[in-house]
């Protein structure tokens, strides 16, 4: 019974080596799962911003709400920049036309 109970510690910790947290397809998933994430946010406060510039001719001055999952980073008359996502998976859009992007503002 204990050489079972060893058998199955073993074939546990090597699973857990493959497949558990701190596993490379683990870590893989959770970055492109943030990058989609934010690109859906993105996409949601680029209309907001749309709109405050329609409104006062300028981007400066505007803000989001915390429920939008992104930060406004910069904002200047033509131009700003969101950021979203944590550690190693901050992404940032410049907007008005621009694309997600890898790293901060």
């Amino acid at each position: 019974m204990v050489v079972s109970l060893a058998i199955v510690a073993v074939l546990w910790a090597m699973s857990m080596q493959s497949h558990g947290p701190s596993s490379s397809s683990t870590q893989r998933a959770e970055r492109d799962a943030t990058d989609a994430v934010s690109s859906i946010n993105f996409t949601a406060a680029g209309p907001e911003l749309e709109a405050f510039r329609a409104e006062h001719g300028t981007y400066a001055g505007a803000a989001l709400p915390a429920a939008f999952g992104v930060t406004l980073v910069r904002a200047d008359a033509a131009s700003y920049c969101l950021q979203s996502g944590a550690g190693s998976s901050v992404q940032h859009f410049t907007g008005p036309s621009g694309a997600a992007a890898a790293g901060p503002c």
